[in-house]
């Protein structure tokens, strides 16, 4: 993937994304809409409609897709790509914003989340690392690093000190990307 900058207006940027994928050289116009595909699917809409109406890149869910269908079922469709029919670019989240929208079925470790998930009630464990894991075996052209969505009201303290995990977890996460 390549940026190509085409105009600045203060502090905004127009451009383009670049990116080289099997099928085809595919360019996103930047800023760019996303529609969202949470569960590896555009609610209402056929791959087709969804192509019909512009979109240049889609959005998937890394921490939804995780648990349904699971990372198996990737596997065994090829990707993200292959399993919605959708053969040009995807961003996929950190699952980051369930650490948030998940507070009451979370605990927050210098190694990652435990959550109860909210599917079946069992417990599972996300880590930097994981997130990237997921994302690759989705086969995601833009990859998002694990993060928090910090609560509002939050107290000074709780945003002055992000957890701990994503110090460690950048590292990592990257040595996971570049093997």
């Amino acid at each position: 993937m390549k940026y190509e900058l085409d105009k600045t207006s203060g502090n905004a940027r127009r451009g383009r994304l670049v990116f080289e994928r099997p099928q085809g050289t595919f360019t996103v116009e930047t800023p760019a809409f996303m529609p969202v595909g949470t569960y590896g699917t555009v609610k209402g809409m056929t791959p087709e409609e969804v192509r019909a109406t512009g979109a240049e890149i889609l959005l998937g869910n890394t921490f939804h897709l995780w648990l349904r269908p699971g990372q198996e079922v990737m596997r065994k469709h090829g990707d993200l790509h292959d399993f919605m029919q959708w053969h040009r670019p995807i961003l996929t989240d950190s699952g980051g914003f369930q650490v948030f929208s998940l507070g009451k079925l979370r605990k927050i470790t210098e190694e990652g989340v435990k959550f109860q998930n909210p599917i079946n009630g069992e417990r599972i464990f996300l880590s930097p690392e994981k997130s990237m894991e997921i994302q690759y075996d989705l086969g995601s052209d833009i990859v998002m690093i694990f993060d928090e969505c910090t609560p509002y009201p939050a107290t000074f303290d709780y945003a002055k000190n992000p957890w701990k995990c994503l110090y460690v977890g950048h590292n990592a996460a990257a040595t996971v990307l570049m093997n």
